[in-house]
C-alpha cells in the first residue's frame, strides 16, 4: 500500500463490503515422508505444518473483483508510485533521437537496455501545486518540466542520468477527447442513427452507439463502480478514451511506428489528480493489443500507460533525488533542452506555441465535456441559449438549451458518490411482476423516487459524471489543506499563516483551499483569451477553413476542422482505424462474492484445485 494513501484521504471511497476473496483457500502441502497417506491428522500436527505463501494481488487482480466498490489501489498501489519512476529511470537509459533505431537494435553498446522516456501532466495536478507554492499554474507546469525533463531536474542524479526526453499537457490531448466527444453524442442522437439492440454481453462493446442518456467514461472510478454494481448502465457509457488512455495510446503507436521498435521501449508515465487513475492505466483495454497492426495474441500486450503519479508523489519523487521542488526554475525548457517529436505535424500539434488553457468556470475543473457539447450544439443552433438549473445541492446541476419555447437539448452534471448513486437508481430498468396477472415492466421506484423522476434521466441527452465532488481538482491524489504547511515547510517555505500555529483544518478550510486550487486552475484562462484569438484565424488558414465558417468550426477556441485533421494524419501514419484510437470497452464484472455456496460446492472446488476428485 502506498505510503502516503489511507482511505481517509479518498473522497471517493465507498467501504467494502466482504473482505478481499483474492487470496485462495489452499489444502497443507503434501508431506514428503513415508507416513501414511490414510492416517487422521491432528489439530496439532495441521497447526505444525507450514503455513501457505501469502498471495501476491496486483491493481488488475482488484478490477476482475467485485468485493470493493471503489478506490481499489488501497490495495498494492505501491505497484505505481514515485517508487516505481526511479526504480525505472535507474534500470534503463534514456534513449535519445535521432539515434533510437540503432541503439534499440544493439550496435551502441547495451543500447538494448534503453527506453523512451514520455511524460504527461495533467491542468489538475498542476494547479494544485500552484496553489501550494503561489504560482500560477503555466509556472507550475514549467516546475514540472524542468524537474522530469530539465539540466536541473532527474538527469542530474540517478545510476543512468536518465530523464524523460517528451512531457506533455494532457490539455491538448483534452481538445482531441472534446471534439471526438461532441461528435459521438451527435452521431449517437441523430433521427437516423442506426443504434440495434446489443446482445447480452455486449452492452459496453467498442463498435456498439451509446444510447441516451450518454454518460461520461473518463472518470475511472466511476467506470469502476458502473462495471461492478450497476451494469445496466454500461450501454449509456461513452466509448471516449481519458485524456490520459489518448495521450498514451498516440505516445505509443507513433513513436513505435517512426522509430521502429516494440512498444515495450517505451515507457510512459502521467501525472493525475486521482489515484483511481492507476486503475485506468492497468485496464486490459488500454493495452498494445487494441491498437497495434498484426498483433500476435501470444505476445504480451503492452499498457499505454505504464505508471501514474500524483500531485503529491509527484513532490516525493523529488524529495527522493535530492531535488528542492520550489527552487526549480518557472520558466519553459529552453528549446536547445527540447527533442522534437518524430513527426512535424504531431509535434506542432503536442507542443503548440501559445499553451492550451482551461476552460472558464463555467466548464468546470473535469474537462468540461459537458460545456464543449451544449457550445457545439448552440453554435448549430443560431439564437439559441443555454438555461442553467441547479439541482439539489451544488454538484448537481441541469441545463437545457432553448431556442423561444423550443428545447433543443437537455444535459446535466452530477458530481459525487451521493449524487451518482441517485442518477443510476433512476436509470435502473424496471422488472416485471412476479405475481399472477400482473402487468409487464412494472416495478416500485426505487429509493422512493418520485413519479415521472426516471423519465426525466433518461430524457438526458448526456450527463457529466465525475466521481469526485466538486469535481477533477479534488482528486484523492492532490494535496490537501491539512498537508500544504508540512509541504512548504519541506521545501524551505514560509508557512501560509507564518508564524501563527494554524487550527486543525476541518471541512470549511478544506472547501477554502479547494477554491483556491480552482482559483489557480483558471487562472490562465483570461490572460491567454486574447492570444489564443489572435491566433484563431492563422489556425484557419492553416487548415484551409475560411471566415464564413470560422464562427461554426471554432468551440471554445478549439478548431474541429485542424482536431480531425490531427486525428486522421495519426489514423494514417500508424495505419490503425480511428476506432481503434480513439474507443475503448467496458465490460460486466461478475464474481462469486456475496454468493451462497453450499458446503458440497466449496470441497468439490478445493478437490479440483490439486487435482482430485470424487
Amino acid at each position: 500500500m502506498s505510503a502516503i494513501l489511507s482511505a481517509d484521504d479518498l473522497n471517493d471511497f465507498i467501504s467494502p463490503g466482504v473482505a478481499c476473496i483474492k487470496p485462495i483457500e489452499t489444502l497443507p502441502a503434501q508431506s514428503q515422508d513415508n507416513t501414511n497417506a490414510y492416517e487422521v491428522t491432528t489439530e496439532e500436527k495441521a497447526a505444525a505444518s507450514q503455513p501457505p505463501p501469502p498471495a501476491s494481488i496486483s491493481l488488475t487482480d482488484c478490477l476482475a473483483c467485485s468485493g470493493c466498490v471503489t478506490s481499489a489501489e488501497a490495495v498494492l498501489v505501491s505497484l505505481q508510485s514515485h517508487t516505481e519512476v526511479l526504480t525505472t529511470l535507474d534500470a534503463h537509459r534514456s534513449l535519445r533521437a535521432p539515434y533510437v533505431p540503432n541503439t534499440i537494435n544493439g550496435t551502441n553498446g547495451h543500447s538494448h537496455e534503453g527506453k523512451l522516456f514520455v511524460a504527461s501532466v495533467s491542468p489538475q495536478a498542476r494547479a494544485s501545486l500552484a496553489a501550494v507554492f503561489s504560482v500560477s499554474e503555466a509556472e507550475a507546469g514549467n516546475m514540472i518540466a524542468q524537474l522530469l525533463s530539465g539540466p536541473s531536474g532527474l538527469r542530474a542524479g540517478g545510476h543512468n542520468g536518465s530523464d524523460f526526453t517528451w512531457v506533455i499537457d494532457t490539455n491538448v490531448m483534452r481538445e482531441a477527447c472534446l471534439v471526438a466527444a461532441a461528435d459521438e453524442v451527435a452521431t449517437a442522437l441523430a433521427p437516423n442513427s442506426a443504434n440495434p439492440l446489443s446482445k447480452p454481453g455486449t452492452e459496453g462493446a467498442i463498435d456498439t452507439t451509446p444510447k441516451q442518456p450518454i454518460l461520461t467514461s473518463a472518470c475511472p472510478g466511476w467506470i469502476c463502480y458502473a462495471e461492478k454494481t450497476h451494469p445496466y448502465v454500461l450501454p449509456h457509457l461513452s466509448r471516449l478514451k481519458s485524456p490520459q488512455a489518448l495521450t498514451g495510446t498516440l505516445v505509443k503507436s507513433v513513436l513505435a511506428q517512426r522509430y521502429n521498435v516494440s512498444p515495450s521501449s517505451i515507457w510512459h508515465v502521467a501525472v493525475m489528480p486521482c489515484f483511481d487513475k492507476k486503475l485506468e492505466a492497468s485496464r486490459s483495454e488500454l493495452t498494445s493489443s487494441a491498437w497495434l497492426p498484426n498483433h500476435n495474441a501470444s505476445q504480451e500486450p503492452v499498457r499505454d500507460v505504464d505508471c501514474v503519479i500524483t500531485a503529491r508523489e509527484l513532490l516525493h519523487l523529488a524529495t527522493a533525488r535530492g531535488i528542492n521542488f520550489a527552487s526549480l526554475p518557472r520558466t519553459p525548457l529552453t528549446e536547445t533542452h527540447r527533442t522534437p517529436f518524430p513527426d512535424q505535424k504531431l509535434d506542432a500539434f503536442l507542443f503548440p506555441p501559445s499553451r492550451p488553457t482551461n476552460h472558464d468556470e463555467v466548464a468546470g475543473s473535469s474537462g468540461g465535456y459537458l460545456h464543449h457539447i451544449l457550445q457545439t450544439y448552440q453554435a448549430q443552433n443560431p439564437g439559441s441559449s443555454i438555461s442553467v438549473s441547479r439541482g439539489r445541492n451544488a454538484d448537481v446541476v441541469e441545463y437545457s438549451l432553448v431556442r423561444g419555447p423550443e428545447t433543443i437539448i437537455r444535459a446535466a452534471r452530477f458530481y459525487g458518490f451521493r449524487n451518482i448513486q441517485n442518477l443510476v437508481r433512476r436509470l435502473k430498468p424496471p422488472k416485471a411482476s412476479r405475481l399472477p396477472g400482473g402487468k409487464t415492466g412494472v416495478s416500485r421506484r426505487p429509493g422512493g423516487a418520485a413519479a415521472g423522476a426516471g423519465e426525466g434521466v433518461k430524457e438526458y441527452a448526456y450527463v457529466e459524471v465525475m466521481a469526485c465532488p466538486g469535481g477533477c481538482t479534488n482528486g484523492g491524489g492532490q494535496i490537501k489543506v491539512q498537508e500544504v504547511d508540512h509541504v512548504r515547510a519541506q521545501q524551505g517555505l514560509q508557512s501560509t499563516n507564518g508564524d501563527v500555529p494554524a487550527p486543525k483544518p476541518g471541512p470549511k478550510e478544506q472547501k477554502e483551499w479547494l477554491g483556491r486550487v480552482d482559483e489557480a486552475y483558471f487562472s490562465g484562462s483570461d490572460r491567454e483569451d486574447e492570444k489564443t484569438h489572435a491566433d484563431a484565424d492563422e489556425e484557419m488558414r492553416d487548415v484551409g477553413t475560411n471566415n464564413d465558417t470560422c464562427a461554426a468550426d471554432m468551440i471554445n477556441r478549439i478548431s474541429t476542422t485542424k482536431i480531425n485533421d490531427i486525428i486522421a494524419h495519426w489514423s494514417h501514419i500508424t495505419k490503425v482505424d480511428k476506432q481503434s484510437l480513439l474507443y475503448t470497452s467496458f465490460r460486466r464484472v461478475e464474481s462469486n462474492v456475496g454468493k451462497k455456496v453450499s458446503d458440497m460446492e466449496r470441497v468439490a472446488g478445493l478437490a479440483v484445485t490439486v487435482g482430485g476428485g470424487w
